[in-house]
Order: structure tokens, then sequence, then C-alpha cells
């Protein structure tokens, strides 16, 4: 397969897989496509032993990795994390606090003596920064940036050290401004996908996006894409490659917790909702009664980002060691329904391009008939 992505690559297949599990990025880029780590879960310490891992395991293949560097958020005009920290925490309000605790309570999830110490994570500037610093320091190929352009700086940086940026865009308007902002490639990414997500369909976005930005920007289409007939679709509507996450969760090498994978490999593409119970914005995550909770009467409603996931932040590990497991969501794409089995990442990899191939010669048949 030859489009721009695996030329600019150097990669086989243009498969580019998003996880937060290192094996699982490992995995991929061995098999010819490209793993991309989520940054957001790890301090700078960890990412650094993390991406010191994937260095030894990955063989000489090209990986990324993503940040998370939202353009709005409450606390954006505090450049200190500790003082951002301190203060967002005094402003959630104790009715939040409350509805969590009884909503936990009623489900049989015991209180933890352990303290909550991934309160704020990367959801911000001023912790993003120094995961980029790690990152750059490691020879990694790409460098993703979610939830708005990435800051001019942190591309020039990126550039600078030869790293390709990405951008992942919900609509047309938001892929200008990332390629305004200097970015290389668009991650277009419809409203099937996990995790945050806009309200635009991938088969409407796709081809609006390669439009807007114009024919000298790399897109990849995203957003509820696991088989290839979905990834023949994508190159068909202009992407050069596609941009993977939700089928990673289930792989052989992922590092799920069991009672989420569980939930995922019995779920159907109908058991996800947009919620911002997760982080404050828009995210699909797995319907449960954990989310039909917050959109319940009794609700206090939404906390902006990033003061909602610190609210829920320990409920969350609280969830998944204990209660019945009827709460425990995760963030998954419209493609779950199709994450019924369990495989080794490279077979997953080696699916996608065997059912691509099968769906371009059949195409190919209708137009010589």
């Amino acid at each position: 397969m030859r489009t721009r992505a695996t030329e600019l690559f150097g990669i086989e297949y243009p498969i580019f897989a998003f996880s937060h599990c290192r094996d699982v990025v490992a995995a991929v880029s061995r098999a010819g496509g490209m793993g991309v780590l989520g940054a957001l879960y790890f301090s700078p310490e960890e990412l650094e032993m993390e991406l010191k891992w994937i260095d030894e395991h990955v063989g000489g293949r090209p990986y990324g990795v993503d940040v998370v560097m939202p353009a709005k958020y409450e606390g954006a005009d505090l450049g200190d994390a500790e003082e951002l920290l301190a203060r967002l925490q005094g402003m959630i309000p104790d009715k939040h606090r409350r509805f969590v605790e009884d909503l936990l309570a009623e489900h049989g999830v015991e209180k933890s003596a352990e303290s909550a110490d991934r309160v704020l994570l990367g959801w911000t500037d001023a912790t993003a920064r120094p995961q980029v610093e790690v990152a750059l320091r490691h020879p990694i190929a790409l460098l993703a940036s979610a939830l708005g352009p990435p800051p001019a700086d942190v591309v020039e940086e990126a550039h600078r050290h030869g790293v390709k940026v990405a951008g992942l865009a919900s609509n047309a308007r938001h892929a200008r401004k990332q390629v305004a902002a200097g970015v290389d490639i668009i991650v277009a990414q419809g409203t099937e996908a996990g995790g945050h997500t806009g309200d635009v369909s991938t088969m409407v976005l796709i081809p609006e996006v390669v439009d807007a930005v114009g024919k000298d920007t790399m897109v990849l289409a995203a957003g509820g894409i696991g088989r290839g007939r979905q990834m023949a679709a994508g190159m068909a509507l202009g992407a050069d490659g596609v941009w993977t996450g939700s089928i990673w969760l289930t792989v052989d090498e992922a590092d799920t917790p069991e009672v989420a994978r569980g939930k995922l490999l019995n779920a159907t593409s109908r058991d996800t909702v947009r919620s911002r119970s997760w982080t404050g914005k828009p995210a699909r995550l797995l319907r449960t009664a954990w989310t039909d909770a917050w959109e319940s009467e009794r609700s206090p409603g939404y906390l902006p980002m990033p003061m909602q996931f610190m609210l829920i932040s320990d409920a969350l590990r609280r969830m998944h060691r204990s209660g019945d497991g009827e709460l425990v969501t995760f963030p998954v794409g419209q493609i779950v329904g199709s994450m019924n089995q369990v495989k080794p990442a490279a077979q997953v990899v080696y699916d996608l391009v065997e059912e691509y191939v099968d769906a371009v010669e059949r195409l190919n048949k209708i137009t010589e008939g």
C-alpha cells in the first residue's frame, strides 16, 4: 500500500493506532502501521520510562506520541501547575462531591484510603508541556495534539526535532485553524469516535475537511473506523490513511481493566453515548449507570474541564476495584459493536489490510464492469 502517509513515515500500512498502552503501540508499529502513545495519564517521569521501553521494543520502526493541549479550559490564566491544582480543587462544589459519593454508595463501591494523585493529568497547557519535552527527547516520528490547535512554539520545536505534527479536528473550521497553526497532518475525527469528539459523522466530515485544507495537507480519517471496508471508504473520501483507537482496547496486549474489557466485548454499537461526565467536554463513552446518572434530574450538572475529571478521578479508580460493575464506563467509539473477539494487535492490523484489499478489488470490478 502506498499513500503520502506511508511514504512520509516509511511505514507499510497507513494505519495509525492510538493507545495508552505501550505494548499495543510497539506491536502495531512492528506490524507495519504506526503506534501512537497517549501521554495523558503519565507523569513526565513515567512517560520517560514508557518511551524508553518503546524505543527498546519497537524494532526501529516509527511511532508517535499524543498529548492533550486544550485551547480552552478552566484556570488557563494560571501558569503554575501546583497553583492551578490547588485553586481548582477549591472551586469544586460540595454538592458535586456528595453526588459522586452517593452514587458510588448506591452501587456498593467502597471508600478508599488511597489518596487520589492523578486528578489533573495532562489536561492543561502547564501539565502537557513537560510531556512534550520528554517526548521530543526520544526518536518519535509524530507528535499529535487533541482539543484544539497546538501552541505555535510547540509546533516549531517539534519541527526543529524533525518531528511531524498532527492535530485532531471535528469540523472544517477546526481543521483550518490547525493548518494555520502549522500542523502537518489533520486527523479528521467523526462523532462515531471514542473519547472527545464533535457531532459531525465521519462520512460527512472527511470530504469536508479534505476540501477545506487543500491538497497540500495530509488528512487521516478517524471516527468509528475498525474494519478494512471502513478504511477503504476513508481513503475513497480523500484521506491518506486512518487513525484508529477503540479497536486496540480489546487486543491481547491491551492493559484495559478486565471489568471494562468484558463490557466492551459484549457491547453493541448502540451502547455508547456522548457525555460530559468524564472530562466536562463531550466524549463518547460506554453507556452505563454512571452516564445515565449524570443525565438524570438529580445530577448537579457537569463541571468545566479539567474540574470534572478532578472530581471523578478517584471514583473511576474505585469503580474498577469494587462494587457491582454497573457504573464502570470507558471511552470507546461506536465500532465497539465489532469488537467482540480478543486478538493480537498484529492480527488486527493484518485483518484491516486484508479486508481493505478485498473492498478495493470489489470496487475495481464494479468499475471495470
